[in-house]
């Protein structure tokens, strides 16, 4: 099963949704009727989603039809919604490349959003949740929840060791070369040239130098000297401390799993397999045939990373929000989005805690009310359980806190199409192949993103 912490991000939606917004006379569903589009597609989160929504058409008399769309169809579907004017009236678990895109093709209603923002409370968000789902001044969507890119590793490994956490460059690399011996590899990072996992990985590492996509005022920076120097880090990291060949989402996972890397970088999505919670993803090594827990009991995680040129720990993290489209019921659909963001919350983010960390804390009254709903959810798939029972206070609280350091590339400096658009052309894994291979330098990789992704901005016009 797929995880959305790890699945290729959409990009770009067909130039016919522009035609959209016109819709039809009638919203959503038609019949007065909130037509609830959502990308959490598989089973048991559907029937969590409907009981959801029924419990709100029980409160308010609304009543409420949830469609599951796959996130990879997602744009062939909006496409064939738009042409019949049957567009939803909310969209639930959309990623921030996918918000953009409704954004610039004029689909969301941005007032509706703001006002569910403003009386839920804005000071009630995660600040970073909020700015990335901004243009500007402009509230494009309501944040519901988002997932980290983290670094986990073996802390009985980096106590015996006399190790420091891996949190800076420093850090990771002395980790790496120090527990680099016999059947141990030092990390386990992405590498495959075809896969948006080894971009996230690499955004993840260049965010903490300070490597941006473009700068304030739009202009591309990726052959900048804190991004060379991110470049150089990663493929030094991967040719002399990781394992030979192509690594992916599944591999890197394996390895650690296996006890094989003392270190991977991975989402929030992987607590739960790390606890021993999914029978088609549990942990392997040696100690785990006693004790399937063995490695989460073991593991640390690190959220915000820290390069040479970087001022400040920086996460890349996905928001994912709900956003109110245009012509829809929009009073009805913003008390939907309200109860969802409220009362109904925990029950949002029970669909899947380990990748739902809350951007809403809490409410004025509790600024922490929903993290304490949050730490008594069961996550997993075969087998439920908190993580709490697997993963102690401070690991959690790296968790609980990671939205506050969030950063991506493009999107705050209104670039996000463009940031969409160069991730889903894979233009920094295919610049990374030759460099980790040991074929490459760090400044021709480095340049050659640049100049790929100044070719797909000359084609979007930005």
């Amino acid at each position: 099963m797929l995880r959305r912490g790890v699945r290729a991000l959409a990009v770009a939606l067909p130039v016919a949704l522009a035609m959209a917004a016109c819709g039809s006379d009638d919203a959503g569903g038609g019949d007065g009727t909130l037509l609830v589009w959502t990308v959490e597609d598989t089973a048991d989160r559907v029937q969590a989603q409907e009981k959801l929504l029924a419990e709100f058409s029980d409160k308010t008399g609304i009543e409420t039809k949830l469609v599951a769309v796959a996130e990879g169809q997602l744009t062939t579907v909006l496409s064939s919604a738009a042409g019949s004017g049957e567009l939803p009236d909310v969209i639930g678990a959309l990623s921030l490349p996918i918000v953009n895109q409704l954004r610039t093709d004029d689909l969301l209603d941005t007032d509706a959003a703001a006002e569910v923002v403003s009386s839920l409370g804005a000071d009630t968000f995660a600040e970073r949740a909020l700015t990335l789902t901004r243009d500007g001044e402009t509230q494009l969507a309501v944040p519901s929840d988002g997932w980290a890119q983290l670094l986990f590793y073996r802390k009985d490994l980096f106590d015996a060791a006399g190790l420091e956490a891996p949190t800076s460059y420093d850090a990771i690399k002395a980790a790496a070369a120090a527990l680099d011996k016999g059947d141990v590899t030092g990390i386990a990072a992405s590498t495959t040239p075809a896969d948006a996992f080894t971009h996230q990985t690499f955004e993840h590492v260049a965010l903490a130098n300070d490597c941006q996509l473009v700068d304030d005022a739009g202009e591309l920076t990726l052959a900048s000297d804190n991004c060379v120097e991110a470049f150089q880090f990663y493929g030094d990291l991967i040719r002399d401390h990781s394992v030979a060949g192509n690594q992916d989402v599944d591999t890197t996972r394996a390895t650690y799993f296996a006890g094989k890397s003392a270190m991977v970088i991975w989402s929030s999505f992987l607590l739960d397999e790390l606890a021993g919670l999914r029978a088609d993803a549990l942990p392997t090594c040696q100690q785990c045939q006693s004790d399937k827990a063995f490695l989460a009991k073991n593991t640390g995680v690190v959220a915000g990373l820290t390069g040479p040129a970087g001022s400040e720990p920086t996460t890349f993290g996905e928001v994912v929000s709900f956003a109110i489209l245009q012509e829809a019921a929009t009073d009805e659909a913003k008390q939907l989005v309200e109860y969802l963001m409220g009362d109904g919350y925990s029950d949002w983010l029970a669909v899947a805690p380990e990748g739902k960390v809350p951007v809403r804390p809490g409410t004025a009254e509790d600024p922490e009310a929903y993290l304490k709903q949050w730490r008594a959810l069961k996550a997993g798939v075969d087998t439920k359980a908190p993580l709490a029972d697997f993963y102690d206070a401070e690991t959690l609280k790296v968790i609980e806190e990671s939205p506050e350091t969030f950063s991506r590339w493009g999107f705050t400096q209104g670039k996000g199409e463009l940031a969409g658009a160069v991730t889903g052309q894979l233009v920094v894994p295919k610049s990374l192949a030759e460099l980790v291979n040991g074929a490459g330098d760090a400044k021709a990789a480095a340049t050659g993103a640049n100049e790929q992704a100044a070719t797909i901005a000359e084609e979007l016009g930005s």
